[in-house]
């Protein structure tokens, strides 16, 4: 879907309070609507897998589904796959700090463990739920989980989709991937939804990483990179779709990041263009349970 951002800038300075309301509203409607249907099949797919690549929302977008689910008396836990990586030798250290280790492929998963857990899970058996230490690259062990009957599991991760990463039972599992699907229209231009959720990564990187948005900028391509290769592929097999793009973002995102791109330069000339165009909304405008608070906290 295009979306031309004059017509985002109309609504926000017609009445800003209300159509930053509505905005949140129709995401969250597009949850509601899957947590509702993924409630008439929790006995026989107790396991929902949610994925989408870097900056699509998944965090927010998990909790949202397990406090709606929870809310409706169905007890539901969120797992996150990255608790299950694979400690790294002194080798994939080295490798790491030299920028030779591709962090976005699935061979970073303990498979093994994962289906493992996720087997004793829908049986209702007890396990151990790691947990990773990303600090020292290491694992640790967790508490002792033991889901009870007809209580639900989102497991959330960027491999979640893959067969060859989640061997049980797709009959066992309900699917949902999410990602910014919307491209926004300025005069010539059209803005990649990619390059919305590069904003993203940059907003949250800059307030949780203390990262420049230059350095964000400069990883960016090995992160697209492995969702071409990693994420995409397996899109297709999930049973919901969720468009996480919030048409208000850019003017919150504007206040934030807008004289940092235009210091980049050509690189950034596109999302710098979109964002002096934008209609600036006021952080304190939004909601403490919107979506894009995941990003700029």
């Amino acid at each position: 879907m295009n979306v031309n951002i004059f017509d985002i800038n109309q609504a926000v300075q017609a009445d800003c309070k209300e159509y930053l309301a509505a905005t949140d509203h129709a995401y969250n409607l597009q949850v509601y609507n899957i947590a509702k249907d993924i409630c008439t099949h929790r006995e026989e797919r107790p396991i929902i897998l949610l994925s989408g690549p870097s900056g699509s929302g998944k965090t927010t977008t998990a909790m949202m589904l397990e406090c709606l689910l929870d809310e409706w008396g169905y007890e539901t836990h969120t797992l996150s796959m990255d608790n299950y990586f694979i400690p790294l030798s002194q080798e994939e250290k080295r490798m790491a700090k030299e920028g030779n280790l591709d962090f976005e492929s699935p061979d970073r998963v303990d498979i093994g463990l994962l289906n493992e857990q996720l087997e004793s899970m829908v049986k209702c058996e007890p396990v151990t739920l790691p947990k990773y230490d990303f600090v020292h690259s290491r694992r640790l062990m967790g508490n002792v989980f033991t889901r009870k009957p007809g209580e639900m599991i989102v497991l959330e991760g960027i491999h979640v989709l893959n067969p060859d990463v989640i061997t049980i039972p797709d009959e066992e599992t309900a699917k949902i991937y999410i990602s910014v699907r919307t491209r926004i229209v300025c005069d010539d231009l059209i803005l990649h939804p990619s390059k919305i959720r590069l904003v993203r990564r940059m907003i949250r990187d800059k307030s949780h990483r203390g990262r420049s948005a230059k350095v964000t900028l400069d990883l960016f391509p090995s992160v697209e990179l492995g969702a071409e290769r990693y994420i995409m592929p397996f899109k297709t097999r999930s049973t919901y779709d969720v468009d996480t793009f919030i048409s208000y973002e850019l003017g919150v995102y504007k206040n934030i990041l807008l004289d940092e791109l235009r210091a980049i330069g050509n690189s950034v000339s596109d999302l710098v263009q979109v964002l002096e165009q934008a209609k600036s909304v006021p952080e304190k405008s939004i909601s403490e349970d919107s979506l894009i608070r995941e990003f700029i906290g």
